[in-house]
């Protein structure tokens, strides 16, 4: 599976797609949760991880972050 593709990063990297929270930069109201964000491609099915990004993403929208 296709990952990694849309670095996370602080503020102060200029090639970082989204911050930590999973919003683009430069995009309002606009999130990408996928395996794009991941910072390494992971060993074995993505299922998993996507899934833990998916549900901690959610609730950071769900509680206004």
């Amino acid at each position: 599976h296709i990952s990694c593709t849309a670095k996370m990063g602080p503020d102060d990297d200029p090639m970082a797609v989204v911050d930590q929270h999973g919003r683009v930069r430069g995009v309002n109201n606009l999130r990408v949760v996928d395996g794009s964000i991941l910072p390494d491609c992971p060993r074995s099915n993505t299922n998993v991880p996507i899934m833990m990004l998916a549900e901690r993403i959610a609730g950071w929208i769900l509680s206004g972050e």
